[in-house]
């Protein structure tokens, strides 16, 4: 069980400077209460992303998404916007959608045949009068469409404010834009069926963030990534409620000798060598370089097991094409191969989670301040 007063006691540690604080205390990663708790004031309170809009590539498309027990439907519509709504049917709330499908001009619910446009309209509401009457005075059509939920869209990420309550999207967001300005405008290509795949972790959704937003293990979990891009040659990302991670000033994987991944155009000489890994709060890990950037969703099943949702996109249609498979396949096996050698320590700490005694770790305050500030961000929110 969760205990509220220990836990307010708990957060007031974690907020200390990083180098007198505690880590989060583990009844966040092993209870049911817990993430319950942030499902109302991390996910549905603020700006998280739900899916990817390649997923609804083509007009009529709509992509059914459970977002931690709520039911959501991301739809492409007749002007290529995406937009998100509850998938639910305005009549009884029957889901409406089981498997993402192309739709025609409307969408039905299997239930009693109510329709709705693909902009969320009311469309058709059969014998809702009585036999053969499809009016009637009592159902609105202008109050009884599909409930939409706040979205937007960035670099092909769709995010969501279940609530409606969170910041403008483009002022959340802002930090982490001016940050890598050098890429603002600049269209990104999925890299196709090989430049997407999952991974099963046994632990809580936030280890894989911690683990990600710091390069202190590179030497021990990473050796192979560490023989060239070292730890000495990485650098502390930070904005304080927004985001943390790490750079490389080394950036140069030489996957092929022969061939190389066009660059985005006009990035300054900094990328010719750099890259940078954050994780922006609360649920996508995100990698971009001179070639190439990647998004790692994290969908939280239960407050043990996560999903990773990799994809995987490029500079170009030309970088997506077959000229560059093989060398799209090989990308993305290397990256996959790095994620899977995480996957023992997120699920370590997780474990290590049930000592009776442990109370949430210190941290070293030259080599923890990203996850620290992750730490800081999670007490912030649920000490509110």
């Amino acid at each position: 069980m969760l205990d509220h007063d220990t836990l307010a006691r708990d957060l007031v540690a974690v907020r200390q400077p990083v180098g007198q604080a505690h880590g989060l205390p583990s009844s966040l990663y092993t209870t049911p209460e817990a993430l319950a708790l942030e499902r109302q004031h991390i996910f549905h309170n603020g700006w998280a992303c739900i899916g990817f809009a390649k997923d609804v590539a083509e007009q009529g498309d709509a992509h059914p998404i459970d977002f931690l027990g709520a039911p959501l439907l991301m739809v492409r519509d007749k002007s290529d916007n995406v937009t998100v709504f509850e998938n639910v049917c305005r009549h009884r709330g029957m889901i409406l959608v089981e498997q993402p499908r192309k739709f025609g001009g409307v969408i039905r619910c299997p239930y009693h045949s109510w329709c709705y446009s693909l902009d969320g309209r009311l469309r058709a509401t059969p014998h809702v009068g009585g036999p053969g009457i499809n009016v009637h005075e009592a159902v609105d059509p202008t109050t009884t469409g599909l409930t939409p939920v706040r979205s937007a869209v960035w670099m092909d990420m769709v995010f969501v404010n279940i609530s409606g309550t969170a910041a403008p999207f483009d002022d959340w967001l802002a930090p982490l834009t001016d940050m890598w300005a050098d890429f603002a405008g600049k269209p990104v290509y999925h890299g196709g069926a090989d430049s997407s795949f999952t991974l099963r972790l046994n632990c809580n959704w936030k280890l894989a963030v911690e683990n990600y937003c710091e390069s202190y293990h590179l030497p021990w979990v990473h050796p192979g990534l560490n023989a060239y891009s070292r730890l000495e040659d990485h650098y502390h990302i930070e904005h304080s409620g927004a985001f943390s991670g790490q750079g490389t000033r080394v950036y140069d994987p030489k996957l092929s000798e022969a061939q190389s991944f066009p660059n985005f155009d006009g990035l300054p000489a900094k990328w010719d060598t750099s890259a940078e890994y954050v994780s922006l709060f609360p649920n996508v890990m995100l990698g971009i370089h001179r070639d190439h950037f990647f998004v790692i969703r994290l969908e939280p099943v239960s407050c043990e097991q996560t999903i990773e949702h990799v994809e995987i996109y490029y500079t170009s249609p030309e970088a997506t094409g077959p000229d560059y498979a093989d060398l799209r396949t090989l990308n993305a096996a290397t990256w996959k191969s790095i994620f899977v050698e995480d996957i023992a320590v997120v699920e370590g700490m997780q474990r290590g989670r049930h000592a009776p005694h442990f109370d949430g770790g210190v941290f070293s305050a030259v080599m923890d301040s990203p996850t620290h500030l992750f730490h800081d961000w999670i007490a912030s929110r649920l000490g509110a």
